[in-house]
């Protein structure tokens, strides 16, 4: 019989079990991963509108960039006023020159023998001084008129506005001065011998 103050003894034989060692860290229990779900789908809900394939088309009637307007052609006007001029140079000039330089022939006959490029004295053509200031003015005419169809003809050609007008009138200026004279020993020459026939006879 035992006392009641004493706990039961254990058999012989039984040994107590051991209680297991604490996790280290305080690690959780393992617990089974949850299995990994694939999302479901996105479904186009029906009667949604879909986009058409290729893009959108541009409504009719939108704004579209103008075409580029084609060059305008150049006016050929300031070609034209310079070969005008180049003519005034290159044909009134010499012109009013043959005139002038007949008429001083015819009128003084010995005028070919008194034309001296190295001297200045013109008091030879005193009878004749109106004859020689029409040539005056034809000269310095077709002088001006020649600069003005050169400096235009120029301007043609680089703008492009009557560029075989300017062509032209740039060439006729420039042998402008070349015409004059010649035009005016000629008919000083032909004036001259005219006038000798005239006054002394065959």
């Amino acid at each position: 019989m035992t006392d009641p103050q004493l706990p039961p003894t254990t058999p012989h034989g039984s040994v107590p079990p051991i209680p297991s060692p604490p996790s280290p860290y305080g690690t959780p229990p393992s617990q089974t991963a949850p299995s990994y779900q694939n999302p479901p789908s996105y479904q186009t809900p029906p009667g949604a509108y879909a986009a058409p394939v290729g893009g959108y088309a541009a409504p009719a009637g939108s704004y579209q960039a103008p075409a580029p307007a084609p060059a305008q052609p150049r006016s050929a006007v300031l070609g034209i006023v310079a070969f005008v001029l180049s003519i005034v140079a290159a044909v009134v000039a010499p012109i009013v020159a043959g005139i002038a330089g007949y008429q001083i022939g015819f009128q003084l006959p010995t005028v070919t023998q008194y034309v001296d490029p190295t001297t200045s004295d013109l008091s030879f053509l005193s009878p004749v001084r109106d004859q020689v200031l029409i040539g005056e003015i034809g000269f310095w005419v077709g002088t001006l008129g020649g600069i003005a169809a050169i400096v235009l003809g120029i301007m043609a050609i680089v703008k492009r506005a009557g560029r075989v007008w300017g062509v032209v009138a740039l060439i006729l200026a420039v042998l402008g001065p070349v015409i004059f004279f010649v035009v005016l020993g000629a008919t000083l020459g032909a004036g001259a011998g005219a006038g000798a026939v005239s006054t002394y006879g065959p």
